[in-house]
């Protein structure tokens, strides 16, 4: 028996119109389920869709605004109509703003009230909780289920310039334990998963400059990582695999994964 074999389950992806998100997706698919993809992109959602038929997998796209709850209820519907009742949650949304974060001309003071609270939204609101009042819910019901939310390494240990960002995913791990020790009596697991660093869109200019050579920052991560790379996105799916499975991660609930390269082991 493969113990690792998702056939006859429905992954609802959330974020998987990027470049993590979507992978997970494609990871959760080549092992059988059949796959959700919830997002406001119709064009980068499809695309993902396309993939994962290709590949041989089922999937569907629906439209929705994770940050509205009536949105999220509405698309639950359609997606038990389609696919049937979803027995694994990935939240793989979130991300940074320039103006939550600091440098030498704008510091922790200057970040205001608005900036801050849209960071707390999109990480932490429409990232976990409306997601998981939602589709966790259904799934306390049913007795069953798997829920996988995207931390971050800046949600151990808060990393330069990104102070919103860390805050809000420090939350997203406090939050997942606490979700794990309620719903584990109804049978539901809740853990999470530590990318390290993975080059994408939304960073590629803080990682890479113009002519594609690494910055400074860069430098530093790479110092700081025992495997001395960026990782890459289809790294991730062990451990999604492992959390989603019934049967491999049965007894694994309130757990973080780490795929960082080591970075979070690193001291001096």
């Amino acid at each position: 028996m493969d113990i690792f074999n998702l056939t006859g389950e429905v992954a609802v992806v959330i974020g998987a119109t990027g470049e993590l998100g979507g992978h997970a997706a494609e990871a959760l698919a080549q092992a059988g389920a059949s796959i959700a993809i919830i997002g406001r992109n119709a064009e980068r959602g499809q695309a993902r869709v396309q993939s994962i038929l290709h590949q041989g997998g089922k999937a569907a796209f629906f439209s929705a605004d994770a940050s509205q709850k009536q949105s999220l209820q509405s698309v639950q519907k359609a997606i038990i109509q389609e696919l049937g009742e979803p027995s694994i949650l990935v939240n793989a949304a979130g991300g940074n703003s320039p103006a939550a974060t600091t440098s030498p001309e704008h510091g922790f003071e200057q970040i205001e009230q608005d900036d801050w609270q849209k960071l707390i939204d999109t990480n932490l609101m429409a990232g976990i909780i409306l997601p998981c009042q939602v589709f966790g819910t259904a799934m306390c019901r049913q007795g069953k289920g798997s829920i996988i939310n995207f931390a971050s390494v800046s949600a151990h240990i808060p990393l330069s310039k990104v102070v919103a960002y860390s805050a809000a995913k420090a939350a997203v791990l406090n939050l997942t334990r606490f979700l794990a020790r309620e719903w584990a009596p109804h049978g539901v697991r809740v853990n999470s998963v530590t990318p390290g660093f993975f080059p994408a869109q939304q960073n590629r200019s803080l990682l890479f400059n113009k002519d594609g050579s690494p910055t400074e920052r860069t430098r530093s991560i790479w110092n700081h990582t025992p495997m001395k790379r960026f990782g890459k996105p289809e790294e991730l799916a062990g451990a999604i695999l492992l959390l989603a499975s019934p049967r491999a991660g049965s007894f694994i609930t309130g757990s973080d994964i780490r795929v960082d390269g080591g970075f979070l082991s690193q001291t001096i």
